[in-house]
């Protein structure tokens, strides 16, 4: 039976709409970094790089390798991780230009070096990108978060993490970090902007 996030993995991809504590286990992820606007085209050809591999893991009993352990499942949704440059962080506004990043797509747990090599070629064959070279593959555990879903645009997303931290203060908790992720569930491509889905997420502690 083909692996479907959205079916087994509620918990983590498809939370209410109001806040709640939950814990992340360890994931694999193809990850790349940057500083700037995300409406610029520079954002768009880095996200397309991690879809070209992740696709590429998804396709490979198809090119005639078929790793250990490998099943049949849905491709993960693209997350971004976000923070502020010091300069952002003193402005009474957000500067888009001020943004730090680093956007990811998670892999499947039979996902070793060796399959990432494989796909990295797979992709370097079809279109040896240059951004390519700063892809990375990493392993992450976020532990204990707080997170909710925020259903509209992504620039009314600071109401949603207003409850957030109300949530995180009444049940004596802090944030281990001020940064910020986000996991997109909709193609804003496609999706009328008041019925964009995003899960938003703090790691925290308890006090």
């Amino acid at each position: 039976m083909k692996f479907e996030w959205k079916k087994q993995e509620k918990n983590l991809y498809l939370p209410k709409e109001k806040p709640n504590l939950i814990t992340v286990p360890q994931q694999n992820f193809f990850m790349i970094s940057g500083k700037g606007n995300p409406n610029d085209e520079e954002f768009s050809e880095k996200i397309g790089i991690l879809y070209s591999l992740a696709y590429a893991v998804r396709m490979m009993p198809k090119q005639g390798y078929t790793p250990d352990g490998y099943f049949e499942y849905t491709v993960y949704p693209l997350e971004g991780i976000w923070n502020l440059t010091e300069e952002g962080k003193q402005s009474n506004t957000l500067n888009k230009e001020e943004l730090l990043y680093t956007i990811m797509i998670r892999q499947p747990d039979f996902v070793t070096q060796e399959v990432v090599n494989n796909a990295f070629e797979n992709v370097r064959k079809k279109k040896n990108h240059p951004l390519l070279d700063y892809v990375n593959f990493e392993t992450m555990e976020e532990g204990l978060s707080v997170q909710m879903m925020h259903i509209g645009s992504y620039d009314d997303e600071p109401q949603s993490f207003e409850q957030m931290k109300k949530f995180i203060e009444e049940n004596n908790l802090k944030r281990t970090t001020l940064k910020h992720r986000e996991i997109y569930l909709s193609d804003a491509r496609k999706t009328e902007e008041s019925k964009l889905k995003t899960v938003l997420r703090y790691m925290v502690f308890y006090r």
